[in-house]
C-alpha cells in the first residue's frame, strides 16, 4: 500500500478518536461544574433563610420595642392628662369657694352702702335746708350793704373788676417782662458759650486791603517806557486792563488805581513782565494782558481747588470752584472776600459740631454764602439770592440753597444750618478790624436810630452813643409811666431788631425823670 495513503488514514483515524476524547471530557467537565453550581445554590439558599431568620427575629424585637415605648408615652400623657384634670377640678373649687365668698362680702357691702345712702340723702336735706337760710342772710347782708355805700352790687362788681383788671395788667407787663428777660439771659448764657467756643476754636487773619497797588520800580527811568511817546503806552495799559495808572513823584513806583482787585493783579502782573522784558508798545501790551488773564485764570482755579481741598469740602460744581477761586480777588468792606468765606466755613462747621449738626453741610454753606458777589455777568438782584440761584443751578443742596439766600433774610429760613450761617457771617464780620464801614453809611445808620426812637409817643429825645451800640431814650415823665417805659424799651428793641442791619446788638436804655424846679427870688 502506498505509504502517502496509509498517513492519511492514520491522521483521520486520528482525529475521530480526538474528537470522541475530546466530547467525552468536556461531558465529564460539564457535569462537574452542574454538580458544583447545584452545590452553590444549596448553600446560598441556606444563606438566604439564615439571613432571613435573622432579619425576621430583629424586626421583631424592634416593634417589640417600639411598642413598648408607645406603651410607655401613651401612660405618661393619660398621667398628665388625669393630673391637668384633677388641679383642673381643684381649681374649680376653689373659685366656686371664692365666688360664694365675694357673693356674701356683696351682700354685706349692698346693705351697709343703702344704709349710707340714706344717711347722706338725709345730710343732703339738711344741707339744702342750710343753703336756703344762707341765702337768705346774705340777700338781707348785701342790701344793708348797698344801704349804707350807696352803690349796688353791681356798680360795686364793675368798680372792682376794674381795679383788678388795672392790676393784673400791670402784673402782666411786669411777669412778661421778667419772663422775658429770664429767656433772653438763658438764650444768650447758651448762644455766648457756643459762639465764644466758636470763636476761640476758629483762627483767623485780619487783612484789611485798599484800592491801591503799589508797583516798584528798579529806577525812575523805567517810567518813561512805561508812560511811552505821548502817553500812548500807558493809554493802552490802561485800556488793556481797566486800571489807571498814576505816575507822580513818587521815586521808583507807580501806583495801580482801581476798586476791582482782580483788574490791579493783572494789571501788575503785566506791568512786571514788560519791564522784564523792555520791549514796551502798545502791541506787545495786549498780548501780555491776555497772557496774564489766561494765567490769573487758572490760578483763580488754583486757589479755588486748593480752598476746597484744605476745607474738606468734595464734589463741588467747577464753576463754584472758579468762584471761590475769584474771592481771592474781592473785598467786602475792606475785609478779604475768600478770607471772610473761610473763616465763615470754619465757624459753620464748629457752631454745627456743638450743636450735632450736619458739620460737612454747614461748612460748605459757610463757603458758598458770598458767591453772588462774585458773579461772571451783573444781576438786579441782591448777592445773597444771586448766589442762591448760582448754587442751585450747579446742583447744590437745598439747605446750602436756602442758607445763601436767607443769610440776610431776603428768603425764608427753611433748615437749621440758615440762622447758623447768617450768625457766622454776622460773628466774621464783626471781628475788630475786619471790617471798615463807610463813614455817610455810618452816620445814616446812627441817624435812623434816633429818627426810629422818636417815632413813639412820649419819647422827648434819643441819642445813639458808643458807636451805634447804645441807644437812650429820654421819655416824657407826664406822659409815659414807669410800666410803660419798660414797654417802650421792648417795642423799640423789636423794631430795630427788626426793621435795621446791624453788626453786634444795641442796647435801648429808656430814661424817665420827674424834675420839679422853683426859682426862689
Amino acid at each position: 500500500m502506498d505509504p502517502n495513503i496509509l498517513s492519511i488514514i492514520i491522521g483521520v483515524a486520528a482525529l475521530v478518536i480526538g474528537i470522541i476524547l475530546g466530547k467525552l471530557i468536556f461531558a465529564a467537565n460539564t457535569r462537574k461544574k452542574v454538580e458544583e453550581a447545584e452545590s452553590q445554590s444549596q448553600n446560598i439558599l441556606k444563606e438566604a433563610e439564615l439571613r432571613a431568620e435573622t432579619l425576621r427575629k430583629e424586626k421583631e424585637l424592634e416593634a417589640k420595642e417600639k411598642f413598648v415605648q408607645l406603651k410607655a408615652a401613651h401612660d405618661r400623657e393619660v398621667n398628665d392628662r388625669n393630673r391637668k384634670l384633677n388641679d383642673a377640678e381643684s381649681r374649680v373649687k376653689q373659685k366656686e369657694l371664692s365666688i360664694n365668698q365675694k357673693e356674701a362680702g356683696i351682700d354685706k357691702q349692698v346693705k351697709e352702702n343703702e344704709a349710707i345712702k340714706a344717711n347722706l340723702n338725709r345730710q343732703i336735706e339738711l344741707v339744702n335746708i342750710k343753703r336756703t337760710e344762707l341765702e337768705k342772710h346774705q340777700e338781707e347782708h348785701i342790701r344793708r350793704l348797698e344801704k349804707i355805700a350807696g352803690l349796688s352790687a353791681e356798680e360795686a362788681k364793675a368798680q372792682l373788676v376794674e381795679s383788678l383788671k388795672n392790676e393784673a395788667q400791670t402784673q402782666a407787663v411786669a411777669l412778661q417782662q421778667e419772663i422775658i428777660d429770664d429767656a433772653k439771659q438763658k438764650a444768650n448764657k447758651e448762644a455766648r458759650k457756643i459762639i465764644i467756643q466758636t470763636i476761640q476754636r476758629t483762627a483767623a487773619e485780619q487783612a484789611i486791603e485798599n484800592s491801591i497797588t503799589v508797583f516798584n520800580l528798579e529806577s525812575d527811568e523805567i517810567k518813561g517806557q512805561i508812560i511811552g511817546r505821548e502817553g500812548r503806552n500807558i493809554r493802552a495799559i490802561e485800556a488793556a486792563t481797566g486800571v489807571d495808572l498814576i505816575v507822580d513823584d513818587t521815586p521808583e513806583a507807580i501806583l495801580l488805581s482801581s476798586f476791582d482787585p482782580l483788574r490791579r493783579e493783572i494789571a501788575r502782573l503785566s506791568l512786571q513782565r514788560l519791564v522784564a522784558d523792555g520791549r514796551i508798545h502798545p502791541a506787545r501790551i495786549e498780548e501780555i494782558v491776555e497772557k496774564t488773564k489766561k494765567q490769573i485764570e487758572d490760578q483763580v482755579m488754583e486757589i479755588g481747588d486748593r480752598t476746597v481741598i484744605e476745607l474738606g469740602i468734595h464734589g463741588l460744581h467747577k464753576e463754584l470752584v472758579r468762584m471761590v477761586g475769584r474771592m481771592r480777588f474781592r473785598s467786602s468792606y475792606g475785609q478779604n472776600l475768600l478770607m471772610h468765606s473761610r473763616e465763615t466755613a470754619n465757624l459753620c462747621a464748629t457752631m454745627a459740631a456743638e450743636l450735632g449738626l450736619n458739620v460737612k453741610l454747614a461748612k460748605r454753606a459757610g463757603l458758598l454764602h458770598d458767591i453772588g458777589k462774585v458773579p461772571d455777568e451783573e444781576s438786579e438782584l441782591s448777592h445773597a439770592l444771586l448766589g442762591a440761584k448760582l448754587a442751585e443751578k450747579f446742583g447744590e443742596n437745598p439747605a446750602v440753597v436756602n442758607a445763601i439766600g436767607a443769610h440776610h433774610d431776603e428768603m425764608e429760613m427753611q433748615y437749621v444750618i440758615s440762622p447758623i450761617v447768617q450768625a457766622c457771617d454776622a460773628i466774621s464780620g464783626a471781628r475788630p478790624g475786619a471790617r471798615r464801614e463807610i463813614m455817610q453809611q455810618y452816620l445814616q445808620r446812627i441817624k435812623d436810630l434816633e429818627n426810629l426812637a422818636m417815632t413813639y409817643t412820649g419819647v422827648e429825645k434819643a441819642y445813639a452813643i458808643q458807636a451805634g451800640r447804645e441807644l437812650r431814650v429820654i421819655v416824657e415823665a407826664d406822659k409815659v409811666t414807669d410800666q410803660d417805659s419798660e414797654k417802650l424799651s421792648f417795642e423799640i428793641a423789636q423794631k430795630i431788631q427788626t426793621e435795621m442791619t446791624f453788626p453786634g446788638q444795641i442796647k435801648v436804655t429808656v430814661i424817665r425823670e420827674k424834675r420839679a424846679v422853683n426859682v426862689a427870688r
